[in-house]
């Protein structure tokens, strides 16, 4: 039997999505929770990978479970795994699915959304960034249209030894402001290490007036990572969701 979770979690005080030695990640507190529960040492497989600081509000991932594993109602496993993890992590929603159901590799697409707040605030500070140089909302607009389509992602990734391909599909790079707040959506079917704070790293150094469009264009055309643009602070950034061919949760119909 296979189990799907829907989590949210705040990053801020974790190494990331994926267990690291002698390092706190959400992967792991959520594989204790399920240990506790199931009564077995189980591995929690997620949609994707987020960085340190990095938050999800619609994380999705899932858990085989053993024949020998305790039996628990559907409707309570949310509530029984959300005893037992710490108050930074949440299972939204929680469904028993078919057995092929994969976490990662069923997934069709993927968004993220990027938090810019113009004045800085304390209760921000965890969830966006301020930052401190100027910058132009319609040179962010016009970079955003470069990253849309079919491309090799190599120049806005970070190098991961078990990426095969770093092509990728962005269907959406949109840009939203208003007089406090810039919201940068981005969707695709799949993302490679580091994409999506180098995508937008290179929208605000255009943005400041430090690289043109067509400089950034040319980066993306050459897949060398020596011409990528500063990556942008991770508390900006939350996987908002992540969508599959069938739905998956009762919360989600």
């Amino acid at each position: 039997m296979k189990l799907a979770l829907l989590i949210e979690y705040d990053g801020t005080n974790y190494a990331g999505w994926q267990n690291q030695p002698r390092r706190s990640t959400v992967q792991q507190a959520v594989e204790q929770s399920v240990e506790s529960i199931f009564g077995a040492a189980i591995s929690v497989v997620g949609s994707g990978r987020t960085d340190a600081g990095v938050h999800a509000s619609g994380q999705v991932a899932h858990a085989t479970l053993p024949l020998h594993a305790n039996t628990i109602p559907e409707h309570k496993v949310a509530i029984a795994l959300n005893t037992r993890l710490p108050r930074d992590i949440r299972i939204i929603d929680a469904s028993y699915t078919t057995p092929e159901f994969h976490a990662r590799y069923d997934a069709i697409q993927r968004e993220y959304e990027y938090h810019i707040v113009r004045r800085p605030s304390v209760f921000n500070r965890r969830f966006a960034w301020t930052p401190e140089l100027p910058f132009r909302d319609d040179l962010l607009v016009e970079c955003s249209e470069v990253f849309v389509g079919v491309h090799d992602f190599t120049t806005f990734s970070k190098l991961n030894k078990d990426t095969e391909s770093y092509v990728c599909n962005v269907e959406r790079c949109h840009v939203a402001c208003d007089a406090s707040n810039v919201m940068i959506t981005i969707c695709a079917d799949r993302f490679v290490y580091g994409m999506c704070r180098s995508i937008i790293g290179a929208m605000m150094s255009v943005g400041r007036g430090r690289s043109t469009t067509a400089e950034i264009k040319q980066a993306l055309e050459g897949k060398d990572r020596l011409l990528q643009e500063v990556l942008v602070p991770p508390q900006g950034l939350n996987l908002k969701k992540v969508t599959y061919p069938t739905s998956i949760f009762s919360s989600q119909a």
